[in-house]
């Protein structure tokens, strides 16, 4: 069976409980979330998301640090007590000391708005990977054509032969291949490298050099690239197809 990065049928569903108050970016992101396989349960304040948690427990709470009713960092602060609960933190406040104040009140990883949905899905897996609840071999398997990559084993295998790929090469593929057709831009791939390897160290610069030493190793012909197509004024995608039902919401940014 081919495997896509969706979370296969029959396994739990994650449950992602996101409270945002801005209805716009409450709806944009459960969109992406549930085209991804998981279960999200919505809250437009603190209290109810207080309320939520208790009447549905969930894996993992995407929350916006600044709420009505109950304050994410209050809210984080009494599930994170009661609970291991993993917690992704969104707001528009960057300053040194409002990420400090995120992560004493137990956040796991924090996005700055505005942000990528695409990045933040990708955030998202890494926090449940890291907390050990990644549902099925869905998240740690993908397969495009005749290559397939394999996230436990960091094995990348085309036409039934294994391909040796860099770490940054790796996880470079590894972004592009579970969204096919997406078109990212060198700081979306660098962040999304980032979040599936915390140790990776590198700009958005040395993308066009990983994409390029990627091809070499991937394409059948690196000088007329069919696999990782260059989208010029905007970055890269991977090609590949997705029935219309399929398709994540266009909107690029939150």
């Amino acid at each position: 069976m081919v495997v896509g990065s969706t979370i296969e049928m029959g396994a739990r569903r994650p449950v992602i409980l996101v409270v945002e108050d801005d209805e716009n970016v409450l709806h944009l992101v459960s969109a992406y979330l549930e085209h991804e396989g998981y279960d999200v349960v919505q809250a437009g304040d603190g209290r109810i998301g207080l309320a939520e948690a208790e009447r549905r427990p969930p894996d993992l709470l995407l929350v916006d640090i600044m709420l009505p009713g109950l304050s994410g960092l209050e809210l984080a602060r009494k599930l994170k007590a009661s609970r291991n609960l993993p917690i992704l933190m969104l707001t528009s406040k960057s300053e040194e000391q409002d990420v400090l104040a995120g992560f004493d009140a137990g956040a796991d990883d924090y996005l700055t708005k505005p942000f990528s949905p695409k990045v933040l899905v990708a955030r998202v897996r890494a926090v449940l990977h890291r907390a050990g609840l990644a549902p099925s071999m869905a998240d740690d398997y993908f397969r495009q054509g005749d290559i397939t990559l394999d996230v436990r084993s960091r094995q990348v295998v085309r036409s039934g032969r294994e391909v040796d790929l860099t770490a940054g090469e790796f996880d470079l593929l590894h972004v592009l291949i579970e969204h096919p057709g997406w078109v990212y831009t060198r700081e979306q791939l660098l962040e999304g490298m980032t979040s599936h390897s915390q140790a990776w160290a590198g700009d958005s610069r040395t993308i066009d050099v990983h994409v390029a030493n990627l091809r070499k190793k991937v394409e059948e012909d690196p000088t007329d690239p069919q696999f990782i197509r260059t989208v010029r004024g905007v970055g890269y995608r991977l090609q590949g197809q997705r029935s219309a039902s399929s398709r994540a919401p266009s909107k690029e940014g939150v």
